[in-house]
């Protein structure tokens, strides 16, 4: 079942890798609680094979009160008892690896749960103790301290300050129940170097880190001022904590990938340098709109910013944060901004599909590593969540303006026939799945020729096969090279002849020579034309 997949000795596997996020949660229910579980992605391993994936990227499935969907995490060595257990996690991992899949976690290095012990200690240990010295607790402004230490803003919105009873506030970022660490603390460091060493140990193959360019603070956690370094994103400090990591996966021969959202380029490309973290999620392709100029744009400027470092880049088009592709792909506003999210968006879903289809062999055609969420494959759409079915703290932080990232998360369709879709047997899922959930089944896209599922298939197999695609990873190679094309399109060539075209101009294009067509993601043009929102790959 593992052929043609890479070798447990290559060490480069990461630098080219297509890589699944599964959101357990959502994924399969292997015990029928309404809940996604550890059996239920042991289960389906089969199908994640016959994709043609090489790694999984599992979000957070440590013991938590899931006040922020498993990113509140209480321990980071407890599998959460809804999912299963750490020995069904190892079983897991060993599974995947016997069939050449590898395995990636996520850490939460900002932030933990209230309820982590550490938390609770520092509540009842009390004003001015040690345990509090490992977070970020201070008195408030005004003659009565009721005012919050500082001015700053919450990334879900509001003052990132929660005052407690005997009258300090405490900081956190994210949601109350996420207090923020103190990284300026030896023993936060120690305690998250021992965290990756054991899970290394457990067999996994990466770690993905969650807002990891947040974790430093300036020690006087003052105001923002204009012109001064930002106090607590980017700082300077992050890169010695990243240099200590990498020690450790070096040891194991781990890999790491962080989320960092930055504009500037240079900054950015500061945690790639090679004694620092092997690749970084690429924000800046994921929320580029459907066009085709500011697409080359977001390539050139991503390859440019990899290059100067020697990382391979990312490239990705939704995850578990981020509205679905057909549904953002079929709306007036094609890109993506936390900021715009709201209700009641007009949407076209044929349109969106056609799109998402030709950027699925767009993206997966592109030099480096390809990630891909968990039902993008089955071309799922947004769900509009029932309001009082929303569980996402990011919606009730904004005041409900926000629908929130639910309706990315709801649990998948695997069956047609079977009950709730056949993402369980018995309870109904956690999230509310539509009506027509059951028409966009795993089992019956798989005999479809003409489904999303079997295109990502394809697109997967060939990517995997293809010589052409490999990323060498070598200075200066020329890993993708523009070709001349109509305004609307996108044409480049990779090497050994692979061609890909994509046309997002109003009308069709014509085709370049070629001697063979790989894939298509849409039916071509009897003349030999490529149709509107339509990709290809060709062989020259």
């Amino acid at each position: 079942m593992a052929a043609n997949r890479p070798s447990e000795s290559t060490a480069n596997w990461w630098r080219d890798a297509a890589i699944y996020q599964i959101y357990v949660r959502s994924f399969a229910d292997g015990d029928g609680d309404g809940t996604g579980d550890l059996a239920g992605v042991r289960a389906r391993l089969p199908y994640l094979v016959e994709l043609g994936v090489d790694a999984l990227w599992f979000t957070p499935w440590y013991l938590s009160p899931l006040a922020d969907g498993g990113y509140d995490v209480a321990d980071y060595r407890t599998i959460d008892p809804a999912f299963g257990t750490l020995a069904e996690a190892e079983k897991l991992i060993a599974e995947a690896r016997e069939l050449g899949i590898r395995t990636i976690i996520d850490i939460v290095p900002n932030h933990v749960s209230d309820q982590h012990a550490w938390f609770r200690a520092a509540l009842e240990a009390g004003s001015g103790s040690p345990e509090r010295d490992l977070f970020h607790f201070r008195k408030g402004r005004g003659p009565d301290g009721a005012t919050p230490p500082n001015d700053w803003v919450s990334e879900f919105g509001g003052t990132p300050w929660t005052r407690l009873d005997d009258g300090e506030w405490y900081l956190h970022l994210f949601a109350t129940q996420q207090p923020d660490l103190n990284w300026a603390h030896p023993a936060v460091r120690q305690e998250h170097e021992e965290v990756l060493r054991f899970w290394f140990e457990r067999g996994v193959s990466g770690v993905r880190i969650d807002s990891a360019a947040l974790l430093a603070k300036d020690p006087a956690l003052p105001d923002f001022a204009e012109g001064d370094p930002h106090p607590f994103v980017d700082r300077d400090e992050l890169h010695d904590i990243y240099r200590a990591w990498r020690a450790i996966g070096d040891e194991y021969g781990g890999v790491f990938v962080g989320e960092v959202w930055l504009p500037d380029a240079e900054r950015f490309a500061r945690y790639l340098r090679p004694d620092e973290l092997h690749t970084a999620f690429n924000f800046n392709f994921l929320a580029c709109p459907w066009d085709a100029g500011l697409l080359r744009t977001a390539i050139d400027d991503t390859l440019s910013e990899h290059a100067s470092v020697g990382a391979p880049a990312t490239w990705v088009l939704c995850n578990h944060d981020v509205t679905r592709t057909v549904t953002r792909y079929g709306r007036a506003e094609t890109g993506f901004d936390f900021d715009a999210k709201t209700f009641g968006t007009p949407t076209d879903l044929a349109l969106g599909t056609r799109r998402a289809r030709a950027a699925a062999l767009l993206s997966l055609a592109l030099p480096g590593a390809a990630y891909l969420y968990q039902g993008e494959e089955l071309g799922l759409p947004e769900v509009d969540i029932p309001l009082d079915r929303i569980q996402d703290p990011m919606h009730f932080r904004k005041g409900g303006a926000d629908p929130g990232r639910d309706g990315c998360r709801v649990p998948l369709p695997w069956s047609a026939q079977g009950p709730y879709a056949g993402f369980g047997a018995d309870a109904e899922p956690w999230l509310p799945q539509p009506a027509d959930w059951a028409s966009y089944a795993a089992d019956l896209q798989s005999d479809d020729p003409d489904s999303m599922l079997t295109l990502y298939r394809e697109a997967l197999r060939l990517r995997r096969e293809e010589p052409g695609f490999a990323t060498t990873g070598e200075p200066g190679a020329p890993e993708l090279t523009w070709l001349d094309a109509a305004p609307g399109v996108l044409a480049f060539s990779r090497t050994d002849g692979l061609l890909c075209v994509v046309n997002l101009a109003a009308e069709a294009a014509e085709l370049p020579g070629h001697t063979a067509v790989l894939l298509a993601s849409g039916p071509l043009d009897g003349a030999g034309r490529l149709p509107q929102d339509t990709a290809v790959w060709f062989r020259a």
